[in-house]
């Protein structure tokens, strides 16, 4: 029981770490919202003073002409994954004391999770409790992995965010004591199945959060009443980049779900004598696949884009959430040992 109360306390820790990190990409975001308005600030006013020195120096009888004034626009500038400003910009502390909370949220769930394991004898992802924190784990290991190979801190804020209030969902509403499974999840086929669609659940999570930012930053360039002091969203990637990264991880996540449907129907046969019953759990695993099935044809053969393929995302993660909350709890079936014990 050691090992589950240690567990149980790095759970909170890689909480409050990931609180903290949400808190610290906010500051950073807010700090580049700032910074963009004092720059666009400073250079109205030095385009106003070149024109009235322009006006001043020109001979007499003649009209100087200064141009138009131009407004600085567009997305900021990408930086590197290890750079903390570009030259003249804001600092990004903020940014950088948030990563390194994430990376070290992400290696304390990880040794949560083993604890659990140990404590429990057995794969540490039987229940919902043990879902959740594997899933965001996942979810937050994927974020900083985007974070090595590209500039995507911007998706710190908001998936640190949902980390923090998974990990207290788990903790205050999911939380079962850490011991054996009935002899239905006494199989190999417990690592394979339920391990690969939390693998898919985690890069949904961070997808999801990519087509978010989408729809703000695109609701944002068409002018927006309420969106106009969100300054930050002009250092997001342009609309069509955060929809590629959105459709990069959703692939990724649709190949890893659709071998869950497969590996689930070769474990039903093999525990009930059938590969497929309609229990709810199936059903409505088969309809997450079917909405992320039909967002990837529609945006690959019938180029939807834009907004319509954002709302898809969110629609199937809405799915995926359903799935995992409400099938649980709601209806009783054959998956009902998935649930709270």
């Amino acid at each position: 029981m050691e090992m589950a109360n240690l567990s149980v306390l790095l759970v909170w820790a890689a909480a409050t770490a990931l609180a903290i990190a949400m808190v610290a990409f906010a500051v950073d975001l807010a700090r580049l919202s700032g910074a963009r308005v004092a720059a666009r600030d400073a250079a109205r006013e030095k385009v106003g003073a070149g024109a009235a020195a322009s006006v001043r120096a020109a001979p007499s009888g003649t009209t100087a002409d200064a141009g138009p004034a131009r407004e600085p626009g567009g997305p900021a500038p990408a930086y590197g994954p290890g750079s903390d400003a570009p030259a003249g910009g804001p600092s990004r502390k903020g940014a950088g004391i948030g990563m390194s909370l994430s990376w070290l949220a992400a290696g304390m769930l990880l040794v949560a999770i083993v604890l659990r394991g140990i404590a429990s004898g057995r794969t540490p992802w039987a229940n919902m409790y043990e879902f959740t924190l594997v899933g965001t784990f996942v979810a937050v290991a994927v974020f900083v992995g985007v974070c090595v190979v590209r500039e995507a801190r911007f998706l710190g804020a908001f998936v640190t965010g949902l980390g923090a209030m998974f990990l207290v969902l788990a903790q205050n509403a999911f939380f079962v004591a850490a011991t054996g499974v009935q002899p239905a999840l006494q199989n190999y086929w417990l690592v394979i199945h339920v391990g690969v669609a939390i693998l898919a659940t985690g890069i949904f999570t961070v997808a999801f959060v990519t087509s978010v930012l989408q729809l703000l930053r695109d609701a944002r360039d068409e002018g927006t009443p309420w969106l106009a002091g969100w300054g930050w969203l002009d250092h997001t990637p342009s609309t069509n980049a955060l929809e590629a990264l959105s459709f990069r991880l959703n692939a990724v996540a649709f190949v890893l779900w659709t071998f869950t449907i497969i590996g689930g129907a070769i474990w039903a046969e093999d525990a009930w004598g059938r590969y497929w019953g309609w229990d709810p759990k199936e059903v409505w695993s088969f309809v997450v696949w079917v909405v992320y099935a039909a967002y990837l044809h529609a945006r690959t053969t019938r180029g939807w884009s834009g907004r319509r393929a954002a709302w898809f995302v969110v629609a199937g993660y809405a799915c995926v959430l359903f799935n995992f909350t409400g099938v649980n709890l709601i209806f009783n079936g054959k998956h009902s040992y998935s649930g709270l014990e």
